[in-house]
């Protein structure tokens, strides 16, 4: 239970259970190759998680988290080590795979969908570190993302605006095959060239774009696509994620 009046982006005693041993794994792994030494955590793992959740869902700076959370520098410090340590990667895994056997499917996916979303930045961002995306207008970052049939995500790169969607494809395609070998087909949109395509296929990825029906103007629905469009959307539901703060992408920062 947390010590403070819940928030609503509070972790639930069900979702708790469901991460609660990647987290304790990680910081007793950490106490061991410290041979134990120093003083014992002080800090509720659950109230560290939901301290960025908050962070996440309201966009507010680190240092303006309140008092009733562990101290905003703490947070920040299990935030960057468990980025660094790929804990947030394996939970998003197993996560996924949970979602996956609920709805019936296998485990790991053997299809996904690839799209980009161009990202405004703050005033902060390095000149050097962002770009403009001509065709929106955009001056700031992608994300370039794949997610698996149901809309879970699987990979995400970051670049500035100005890389185009073929560029980073073919890095992303990179990422998906060794990180989902399963994985035999991907849609993309109608905007990723050859380069992508013949990639993928060394990659032994079918790489298929999935064009606009004919005829159809402004809001469509469009098949396959929309999967990964609707998952785009559930990110922009979380404030932190709706512009980019970051001096770099490389690195967390306050």
């Amino acid at each position: 239970m947390t010590s403070h009046s819940p928030y609503p982006s509070d972790l639930s005693d069900a979702r708790w259970e469901l991460i609660e041993p990647v987290l304790t794994s990680w910081r007793n792994e950490r106490r061991a190759r410290a041979l134990d030494i120093g003083r014992p955590p002080e800090h509720d793992l659950r109230q560290i998680m939901n301290a960025i959740l908050y962070v996440d869902r309201t966009g507010i700076p680190w240092r303006y988290l309140p008092h009733d959370f562990p101290p905003w520098a703490t947070v920040y410090g299990y935030f960057a080590k468990w980025q660094q340590d790929g804990v947030f990667e394996q939970l998003t895994g197993l996560l996924r795979r949970l979602v996956r056997e609920a709805e019936g499917r296998d485990a790991e996916p053997s299809a996904c969908v690839l799209d980009s979303q161009t990202i405004k930045t703050s005033a902060n961002v390095h000149l050097a570190d962002q770009g403009t995306d001509a065709g929106k207008r955009i001056i700031g970052r992608k994300r370039h993302l794949s997610c698996d049939t149901l809309g879970l995500l699987l990979t995400v790169l970051v670049t500035a605006a100005s890389v185009s969607d073929t560029a980073a494809g073919v890095t992303l395609l990179s990422r998906i095959a060794t990180a989902h070998p399963h994985i035999t087909k991907a849609w993309v949109d109608a905007g990723y060239r050859t380069t992508a395509i013949d990639h993928g296929a060394r990659l032994g990825i079918d790489v298929h774009p999935v064009h606009r029906p004919p005829g159809t103007r402004g809001f469509t629905i469009i098949p396959r696509r929309w999967t990964i469009e609707r998952s785009i959307g559930w990110l922009m539901h979380h404030r932190r994620l709706a512009a980019t703060t970051r001096p770099t992408h490389t690195a967390p920062k306050p």
